[in-house]
């Protein structure tokens, strides 16, 4: 049950990613780059999510655990920007769509590589032939929507 619940929390943040792509590579025309256009991104995000850390938390955390945390898990930020910078270079000059379809086959075939290993905490789930070939799918898939 939970599942069905959380399926239109999941597409609307699937649906996000695109309409994102498009805002962000407008606003880079308006203040002429793809890096400041992700920074200003970035901030107004940043900006969301403190005010809504301060609305729910009530409390302030303990900043012991936060600066203990391993080095790799500040990583998150930086492949965030990544992310969005390539989706403002990309997406004016491959179209929203062929550059979804090159990201969702990046994540998918990251996601079967760090779930079969057991990467960053992740649980182990087997990369088997079933999940193997849904990725090949969704290659042939970017593939098509590239094509025509």
């Amino acid at each position: 049950m939970t599942w069905l619940l959380l399926l239109p929390v999941a597409l609307a943040a699937g649906m996000a990613a695109p309409t994102q792509f498009a805002i962000n590579s407008q606003l880079r025309q308006v203040v002429g780059g793809p890096v400041l256009a992700a920074a200003l991104s970035f901030l107004v995000g940043t900006v969301i999510l403190f005010a809504t850390t301060a609305i729910v938390r009530r409390s302030v955390p303990e900043l012991g655990p936060i600066m203990n945390a391993p080095w790799w898990m500040w990583l998150g930020g930086l492949l965030g920007a990544f992310f969005v910078c390539a989706s403002i270079i990309l997406t004016p000059r491959l179209g929203a769509a062929t550059t979804v379809g090159l990201f969702l086959a990046g994540q998918v075939i990251a996601s079967i590589a760090i779930d079969h290993f057991g990467l960053l905490g992740v649980p182990v789930q087997p990369a088997g032939i079933p999940r193997l070939l849904g990725a090949l799918l969704i290659i042939i898939g970017v593939a098509i929507v590239q094509r025509f």
